[in-house]
């Protein structure tokens, strides 16, 4: 009963999601206010309906109720709690609920918390909001039903595919959903500005929480999911340029110039039409993940193996939600008013080159993701676009944002000084020119270009902090003035400086993971073993574990560093009944920022276990960078400037009854 009180809720949520598409949006054009307060209450309405269903679909995979078919299809009595949970979403069915259900709590985030908002444009947003969550509700009954029931019910479940099995799987979606899905907010307010013919410095105010917070948990999903696919997959890779990573990388970029050039448009009311257009498209590139990871065009390990007919469907709501918002933007664009002139030189012409290098970025990645597929479906012939071509057009467009990166901060608005600019980075020029030469003499012989990397990573982290040093005038003043003023710099100039030095940390890892790491794939016997990097790692055995749901064999290292044990690594290989699936566990021991890395694969018939041995210095650096970015993301969401909505100006004080005489 509660799987079809869970099928109830849904289709009530979408009878509400209809009337919210409707009455709001009729109520704003013919100014009947009783009809724009609807929206308020039919999106938390939604909310609840939505939240009851997945709370249902939760249920069922924690007490195991295989009458379920998707409950049997993704999950087993044996599985462990966190996966049981994780489960809901670890499947086709269960994903699209969540996605649906993040999608209508911004909608009723919006209802609750966006009390100064204008009544017409919250009820326009509300409005659009709501026909994007019509049409996965349509989506999810009429393709995905999660509640569908199978008679009889089995005895058992075939259990979760074992690669989700890992605790990384159950954070990685929601984060990644909810910056997926946190566009549609920014896509909605575009909307509701062009069906309005309205969009000024308050808009931009109003859309950049909304941005941010996507953009942030966006950034964390993307970092979750990289640090999965290196320590899970057993080869030691962050970063496969795999089709469905380039999905969610594509709005991150496009989210990325999207937040940029609404501080513009808030501060100067200048690249009004642009900022607009990158509001519809960062969402667009979210619906067009959606697409890849479900339609069963991709074959990788992130995507559903779905059926095509689903993608069918998918790919008809990315056409009329795209194609519906860029015919409305082609229409109502030519009507927006440009704002403020300014000079190629300053803060504005700063970040509109960080714009169209953040476009090109993503034009890259999207013509090598999806030429492939657009070459097979128009001829038949199959071709692979892999890391070469990435890594050759990717960097080189993004060497100049990492150049340009620490100036935008330090030009004035309007028009700006490159001189003054360069010399407040005079600082981070000579840390980036002393690191480049210490490091290309400690690699020489290595990789000419890394030192390079090295230089330019450790310019745009200590140039981050520029700004603040200039404001706090660090160095210039007594210590005690500039700690007084640093604590009085409004959160979102550290937020900036955190996220640009973010960036900075991200190179240095890639950089040094890349260039300096070393491997060496061997097979070794009990009591054997093997030099790399300065470890000497010794071959203990095998040892047979028994798990909740799967069987495993675990190869014993041990590392000595100068004849005294520092670690002990203990990669494995899993079997699960299940699903008959055998499953490499990689074993990591880590040394600082650095890690050792090992991974098995079968033994052989002599004896001897074959092991894909790495070190990779500073690693962890290419996790933290993203970290210190989505910090900075809160620390900007943080500042008391920043508002869901702009203050409402106050009504002026009535004047005072003057006493009679």
């Amino acid at each position: 009963m509660i799987a079809e009180t869970g099928h109830y809720a849904l289709v009530l949520a979408l009878a509400l999601a209809i009337l919210q598409s409707i009455l709001p949006l009729w109520g704003a054009r013919v100014r009947d206010v009783a009809l724009m307060r609807l929206a308020s209450p039919l999106a938390v309405a939604q909310f609840g309906f939505v939240g009851l269903a997945f709370a249902a679909l939760t249920h069922a995979y924690l007490t195991s109720d295989f009458s379920v078919l998707n409950v049997v299809e993704n999950s087993h009595s044996l599985k462990p709690l966190i996966y049981k949970f994780s489960g809901v979403w670890g499947n086709h069915e269960g994903s699209l609920l969540l996605w649906v259900l993040i999608l209508v709590l911004f909608g009723a985030l919006v209802a609750v918390f966006g009390r100064n908002l204008p009544a017409r444009l919250k009820a326009d947003v509300l409005a659009v909001q709501a026909m994007i969550s019509t049409a996965f509700l349509l989506f999810v009954l009429i393709t995905s039903n999660p509640f569908e029931r199978v008679v009889p019910a089995p005895m058992e479940g075939q259990d979760l595919n074992p690669l989700l099995q890992d605790p990384g799987l159950a954070i990685h979606p929601p984060l990644l959903y909810i910056g997926y899905v946190g566009f549609s907010m920014a896509f909605s307010f575009a909307v509701a500005a062009l069906i309005e013919g309205k969009v000024d410095a308050a808009w931009a105010r109003w859309v950049r929480p909304w941005t941010l917070t996507a953009w942030l948990f966006l950034t964390l999903g993307i970092a979750m999911g990289s640090y999965w696919a290196y320590y899970e997959l057993g080869w030691g890779g962050f970063w496969f340029w795999d089709p469905v990573e380039n999905a969610s990388l594509m709005p991150w970029l496009s989210g990325t110039a999207l937040l940029h050039s609404a501080v513009v448009m808030e501060k100067r009311e200048a690249l009004k039409v642009w900022t607009v257009l990158l509001a519809l498209l960062t969402f667009a590139l979210s619906l067009l993940g959606t697409f890849l990871v479900r339609s069963g065009v991709l074959t990788s390990v992130h995507a559903f193996a779905v059926d095509p007919a689903r993608g069918v469907a998918i790919l008809i709501i990315l056409t009329v939600f795209v194609g519906g918002s860029l015919a409305l933007y082609a229409l109502r664009a030519p009507v927006l008013k440009q704002g403020g002139i300014f000079a190629p030189v300053s803060r504005e012409g700063a970040l509109v080159v960080n714009n169209i290098f953040l476009t090109a970025a993503t034009a890259a990645v999207f013509v090598g993701t999806l030429y492939p597929l657009a070459l097979e479906a128009a001829t038949g012939e199959k071709i692979s676009v892999g890391p070469p071509f990435f890594n050759a057009t990717f960097g080189p467009i993004m060497l100049p944002v990492l150049l340009v990166m620490p100036f935008g901060p330090l030009l004035a608005w309007k028009r700006g000084d490159a001189y003054r600019a360069a010399q407040g980075l005079m600082i981070a020029f000579g840390v980036a020119i002393v690191a480049t030469a210490l490091v290309a003499g400690f690699t020489l012989g290595g990789p000419w270009l890394a030192p390079i990397g090295i230089g330019l990573g450790l310019f745009a982290i200590v140039g981050a902090f520029a700004e603040v040093m200039e404001r706090t005038k660090l160095f210039k003043a007594p210590f005690g003035d500039s700690f007084a003023r640093a604590k009085g710099l409004p959160s979102s100039t550290w937020g900036g400086a955190l996220a640009h030095a973010g960036l900075g940390v991200t190179l240095i890892g890639v950089v040094a993971a890349t260039a300096w790491s070393s491997e060496n794939v061997v097979a070794l016997k009990p009591g054997e073993s093997v030099d790399l990097s300065g470890f000497h790692v010794t071959f203990e055995g095998l040892e047979q574990r028994q798990g909740p749901n799967y069987a495993s064999v675990v190869a014993k290292l041990t590392l000595r560093e100068g004849g005294t044990v520092v670690a002990a690594v203990e990669p494995s290989r899993r079997i699960y009944q299940a699903r008959k699936m055998d499953l490499a566990e990689s074993g990591i021991a880590t040394f600082g920022l650095s890690q050792f890395y090992a991974a098995t694969a079968e033994a052989r018939d002599d004896g001897a276990t074959g092991l894909r041995l790495q070190y990779k210095p500073l690693v962890l650096l290419i996790w933290l960078g993203p970290a210190l970015m989505a910090l900075g993301g809160a620390f900007s969401l943080a500042d008391r400037r920043l508002r869901v909505g702009a203050p409402r100006k106050a009504a002026r004080p009535a004047p005072a009854l003057q006493p009679a005489e």
